[in-house]
């Protein structure tokens, strides 16, 4: 959606290594915002965006109008499912529709042999899996691990929202997820290790969720689960944060 950064060009990079050929898409998308969310606001820098694209000698920038994606309007039959309606999808009802509408749109549109996407909103990476799975099995999508400032903090255009000192304490949320990981792999119980996590951010941050889950399911952990992924959403003032961690159950 522009406002273009490390985590972004990473994406570029991988996409360059596995294709002979590269399009990058901008566009802000308003079927993904909810009411009282961000979609005025929402940082508009494409000059910069083109220059950093040009650096990285991309094929083709598609920067379509809200009128080429949605020649129809901007209602869809396309639905995610319940696991859109868990996590992020209870405080952003109608979010993850939206990505997978958009999403659905650009593969039509593009027609890729594949296409690539970050781990720091996992969720919607799962939901966008589940949906080429379904409608375009021929595309293959692969992922990029979440690219962090040297603090740790999750790189996100929505960083730009944070005052010098909310910047400062924004780090805290992934201290938090690292040491939730290590409390289960030092065999606490999910509840405690969940509960302790939630304690401790509460003193910087409003909490939205965080969870420790299925990293395949978003459900339950069971003894069958091979993978986990710790999720968590915060406030921090007005800004959210969201942000997760992926390991071996071991």
């Amino acid at each position: 959606m522009g406002g273009l950064h490390d985590g972004h060009l990473a994406l570029v990079e991988l996409a360059k290594q596995k294709a002979d050929k590269v399009v990058v898409s901008v566009f802000v998308n308003p079927t993904q915002f909810g009411e009282n969310e961000d979609f005025e606001q929402y940082p508009n820098t494409f000059e910069q965006d083109n220059v950093l694209l040009e650096q990285y000698q991309v094929d083709g920038l598609f920067i379509p109008s809200v009128e080429q994606i949605y020649p129809q309007g901007l209602d869809s039959d396309i639905k995610v499912g319940e696991m859109g309606d868990i996590l992020c999808g209870v405080s952003r009802p109608g979010h993850f529709d939206g990505v997978v509408q958009v999403v659905h749109r650009l593969f039509e549109i593009v027609k890729p042999d594949m296409a690539i996407f970050g781990q720091k909103d996992y969720q919607q990476l799962l939901l966008i899996t589940q949906m080429a799975d379904r409608y375009f099995p021929e595309v293959k999508v692969l992922s990029q691990p979440t690219i962090r400032e040297q603090d740790g903090l999750a790189m996100s255009t929505r960083n730009q929202y944070l005052s010098i000192d909310e910047r400062k304490i924004a780090p805290r949320l992934y201290q938090a997820l690292l040491q939730a990981k290590q409390d289960y792999l030092d065999n606490a119980s999910v509840k405690v290790l969940t509960n302790r996590a939630k304690n401790t951010l509460s003193e910087d941050f409003k909490v939205d969720y965080f969870e420790a889950l299925d990293a395949n399911t978003l459900k339950q952990i069971t003894d069958n689960t091979s993978k986990i992924a710790i999720l968590c959403a915060v406030y921090l003032e007005s800004t959210r944060l969201i942000d997760n961690i992926i390991f071996n159950k071991g």
